[in-house]
């Protein structure tokens, strides 16, 4: 009989059980309802109900296995004010709000649940209030860095008509197109990197719990250059100071390196950049570096800047940098050769390659370019946007 009750449990809705299991322990006679809760693993409650309901002559109505109105209420039905009660503490219109309770703290659903608790009396479990936020329309999300700090330049859409019409032109007639920009400095060490990877169980990766900097640690600073034309990517490792003489150096070792090889006709260079930084549009040793390598390379660079508080959509932040972050997510940069490898093996479905070489070169701080010198530099520059916009041709 054991065996018999084991082998149709499975097969047995919830009503069909209790009525089985109540048959049984009519068989087994007295201690039956005690011996087939211990084969089946059944509340006695159950087993009792389901000889009331033999005994009664209880009959099922349709296909239904419960009764019409059984089961838990909806928690709408039994707070109807419980939509409310949540969209009132969450929603963007009563922040900083004193009546809010959660004004000053982290929108979690625990603390929604301690906010329902505390202001009505009112237990519910945090995984319906999640239930009930996803009824409401919200989800999680993170801060998206879309607004401007302070006015919008009045001229920000024409400089981005005017670099688009003028990368179509570059890359029309085959001349090199480069967008570049530093990314943020790296510590190196065995320090914690943002991300996660897939190791064994409990076997993660040890880091040091600290990351500020403990005497004199090195930094490395990637100058990333992506050329549109191909899809290709040069990255300058500095470890010294990112200064505009870094940021020319980097591009002269691109053009060395790549450029001339991949543009051997090439008569004109076009640089994508943003106004701040190392190639800020007001800094002097950049454009005194720029009039070098032009000399050097007999191009015509020229230069132009997304305005002020646009630099996301430099095409080398999107297209290099951020798939950089990823390749070597959850992986300390332990040494220089780490982070080489790391952002030389960096590619994308759409065939990104990238080549990356460390720049051991010390860079000196705060170097001043003199007016004679400044003024000798040929510089032509595009109107109406002369700031952002300006060419640099070799010197006679």
């Amino acid at each position: 009989m054991e065996e018999h009750i084991r082998t149709m449990m499975p097969f047995l809705d919830e009503r069909q059980k209790r009525l089985f299991l109540a048959s049984m322990a009519n068989s087994y006679g007295r201690g039956g309802v005690k011996k087939v809760c211990e084969i089946s693993g059944c509340s006695p409650h159950t087993v009792i109900k389901g000889k009331k309901e033999i005994e009664g002559g209880v009959e099922q109505s349709g296909r239904r296995v419960r009764k019409s109105g059984g089961g838990r209420k909806k928690l709408e039905d039994e707070y109807a004010d419980l939509p409310t009660w949540i969209e009132s503490i969450v929603s963007d219109d009563t922040y900083g709000n004193p009546e809010n309770p959660l004004v000053w703290t982290t929108k979690s659903l625990r603390n929604i649940q301690d906010a329902i608790l505390q202001k009505h009396e009112i237990y519910i479990s945090f995984k319906s209030i999640g239930t009930q936020l996803k009824k409401l329309g919200y989800n999680l999300q993170s801060n998206r860095k879309m607004l401007q700090t302070g006015e919008s330049h009045p001229d920000r859409n024409s400089q981005f008509e005017y670099i688009n019409a003028t990368v179509k032109t570059y890359l029309s007639e085959s001349q090199p197109v480069i967008s570049v920009d530093t990314k943020k400095k790296e510590l190196i060490g065995n320090f914690a990197n943002n991300g996660k990877e897939y190791r064994q169980k409990k076997d993660p990766r040890l880091t040091c719990d600290h990351d500020f900097p403990v005497g004199k640690m090195l930094k490395v600073a990637p100058y990333g250059i992506y050329v549109m034309n191909d899809n290709t990517a040069f990255v300058n490792l500095g470890t010294s100071r990112d200064t505009g003489e870094f940021a020319v150096e980097s591009i002269s070792r691109w053009w060395d390196i790549i450029g001339r090889h991949s543009f051997p006709r090439a008569e004109k260079l076009l640089i994508t950049c943003d106004c701040g930084g190392s190639n800020g549009n007001r800094l002097r040793l950049w454009k005194a570096e720029l009039q070098q390598f032009s000399n050097r390379t007999r191009l015509a660079v020229q230069i132009s800047h997304f305005p002020p508080g646009t630099s996301k959509w430099n095409k080398v932040e999107h297209r290099l940098f951020c798939y950089i972050s990823k390749n070597w997510a959850a992986t300390p940069l332990i040494d220089v050769e780490t982070v080489v490898q790391l952002i030389s093996n960096t590619t994308t479905k759409t065939g990104l390659k990238v080549i990356c070489v460390e720049d051991e070169k010390e860079y000196l701080p705060a170097l001043k370019v003199d007016d004679i010198v400044f003024k000798a530099i040929n510089i032509l520059r595009i109107t109406p946007h002369g700031e952002w916009n300006y060419i640099i041709s070799p010197t006679e």
